[in-house]
């Protein structure tokens, strides 16, 4: 299997080892080496408890694999000053993973925050501004 696929198949076994399941620091550390990366899923889990990631699309290139993911989690902790208000959440984001020895060296992710404030419930913004 060439290094591609292996990547590939690392990150569909990290996604499905974490979706839908608590989100523990030994578990994150077994598949990443980026503490940053480990503390922003504890952050995010903390708010959408137990979060599910669903894969759509999925690029490799060298040491590197790109991954467009639907993000599903009941909004249960404060975020962006809002309190919990237990609904169900649906939204998009694009993650970038380095790897290196079946692990994560460094992230980089890329999500819609207007589109996560409107599935928590937030009105939309105006589409024109005032004079």
């Amino acid at each position: 299997m060439s290094q591609l696929k292996k990547n590939k198949a690392f990150i569909v076994e990290y996604m499905n080892a974490l979706s839908g399941q608590e989100k523990t620091r030994e578990k994150l550390e077994k598949y990443n080496a980026d503490p940053r990366l480990i503390d922003y899923i504890m952050f995010i889990d903390s708010i959408f408890p137990k979060y599910e990631v669903n894969i759509e699309e999925m690029l490799a290139e060298d040491d590197k694999v790109i991954v467009r993911v639907r993000f599903r989690g009941m909004h249960e902790g404060e975020i962006m000053g809002f309190p919990a208000t237990h609904k169900w959440v649906e939204y998009p984001f694009v993650v970038r993973y380095q790897i290196k020895d079946r692990k994560i060296t460094h992230s980089w992710v890329i999500a819609d925050n207007l589109v996560l404030a409107e599935a928590i419930g937030l009105k939309r913004l105006p589409s024109k501004h005032p004079k």
